[in-house]
């Protein structure tokens, strides 16, 4: 089961890869939206996509609407990881697509909740 971490910041794609590949996931990273797409038209189908907000190129925003408008995509869970901790804001993101949302900084506990919720993770391994 794939992972897809889309962050602009290094050090963060670096802690929340480790927290899904001690789950039992396999990770491939995108520096901003536009790459995270490229890599889905490539034919990579992660389980879910750990999206962050603010990012160059393309935003994590416009990435989970661009996901929703494509059929073939559907059954990616996207989860947004940001520092956006506006109410507005987490709705829009929910309203767009996103299935839950986890506001930085956060414990890897949280990451582990959030993807038992999503039915993602059982007992600490890839469900």
């Amino acid at each position: 089961m794939h992972a897809l971490i889309i962050d602009d910041s290094r050090a963060m794609r670096s802690i929340l890869r480790r927290i899904v590949t001690e789950l039992g996931f396999e990770t491939a990273e995108a520096g901003h939206g536009q790459e995270a797409l490229d890599h889905l038209e490539g034919g990579l189908t992660p389980a879910i996509c750990l999206i962050d907000w603010n990012m160059p190129v393309m935003d994590g925003y416009t990435f989970v609407q661009k996901v929703r408008e494509r059929p073939e995509w559907r059954d990616i869970t996207l989860m947004m990881v940001t520092t956006e901790s506006e109410h507005g804001q987490i709705v829009r993101a929910l309203a767009a697509g996103a299935h839950e949302y986890v506001i930085k900084p956060f414990t890897p506990d949280a990451i582990t909740d959030k993807l038992e919720m999503l039915g993602l993770v059982r007992n600490g391994v890839p469900a």
